[in-house]
């Protein structure tokens, strides 16, 4: 037997005073809701209810129990309200986790506005450069850059797409000169990611012609934005992402190098866990991302070669 049914009969019982009443209000028939009141009553091993002719009433161990299990059944539906609720009303607590770079340029900005749409969701931000376990940690969306998954049990969904960019400060280009060719970065100094694919050479590609460069690094680091800092003090030449370094670019502050020349592509993902009903928070950030993405057309500007002109002395 059903003890939730059971529960729900008995209760429907002691308001309705009617077995009859309470068999029709649930949907029973009248044999079926006679059982479930004997199997509770053989359960509990007491009587609950009391017959006569004319009508039913609750013995005292049925009017003590009739007080719990109302109490229960109404925490119970609490229960379901809120979580439908959650699942239809942004809340709570939403844990991101994206590189230090991609949080403070790409997610941090844009937080006043998704705020302003779901002010009942607050965030917590676990800024890492390596991929961590989205079940262990608690995580609800991250930020990868990576074309497909190995865990089957990680959805993901594409933001867009970005160059990588060689740059460097126009002090430094004017210390060391500014390559024009693959072959003129040797002797240079380099700012390397280490967490980049193959990150002690470059793959350049343009139209046909593919030429591999091997670079040695005066700095490396495991962050992007420590890089970039060195960059902009004229330390060396910077290898990275085009939305790093896009806004430095455009305002003249980084110097594009070899921009005629292409690196490999990285594909920016929003990555979740795969669960058959996403909470409302979820989804709500995976939407507002994407739009945010499309909106400001983020992979027109950091796949462009536009823009990206400026050389030393203009």
């Amino acid at each position: 037997m059903d003890r939730l049914t059971e529960l729900e009969l008995f209760v429907k019982v002691a308001e309705l005073g009617s077995l009859g009443g309470a068999a029709e209000a649930l949907g029973l028939s009248n044999p079926a809701a006679s059982r479930y009141l004997a199997s509770l009553e053989a359960r509990l091993s007491a009587r609950l209810v009391e017959r006569n002719t004319r009508r039913l009433y609750l013995t005292s161990e049925g009017q003590d129990f009739y007080e719990r299990a109302r109490a229960l059944l109404a925490e119970l539906k609490e229960a379901e309200a809120a979580v439908h609720s959650s699942t239809l009303n942004p809340s709570g607590v939403l844990r991101i986790s994206a590189s230090l770079s991609f949080s403070m340029q790409q997610i941090a900005p844009r937080l006043v506005r998704y705020h302003q749409l779901y002010p009942q969701v607050r965030i917590h931000i676990e800024t890492a450069n390596r991929y961590l376990d989205m079940i262990d940690n608690g995580i609800d969306v991250a930020i990868r850059n990576r074309e497909f998954e190995p865990d089957s049990s990680i959805t993901i969904r594409r933001l867009g797409s970005t160059r990588r960019v060689l740059c460097a400060s126009a002090s430094y280009l004017a210390e060391r000169g500014q390559p024009q060719t693959p072959e003129a970065l040797a002797g240079h100094d380099f700012l390397i990611y280490v967490h980049a694919n193959n990150a002690h050479e470059l793959r350049l590609s343009r139209g046909e012609q593919t030429q591999t460069v091997p670079i040695q690094g005066l700095l490396e680091s495991n962050d992007g934005q420590v890089l970039r800092a060195a960059a902009l003090s004229g330390l060396g030449i910077l290898v990275q992402p085009s939305y790093i370094v896009y806004d430095d670019i455009v305002a003249g502050r980084l110097v594009p190098l070899l921009n005629d020349w292409d690196l490999p592509r990285i594909q920016i993902n929003i990555a979740y866990p795969n669960r058959r009903h996403l909470s409302a928070k979820v989804r709500s950030f995976i939407d507002f991302m994407v739009a945010e993405f499309e909106r400001d057309e983020a992979e027109r500007k950091w796949t462009s070669f536009m823009g990206l002109q400026r050389t030393v002395g203009r």
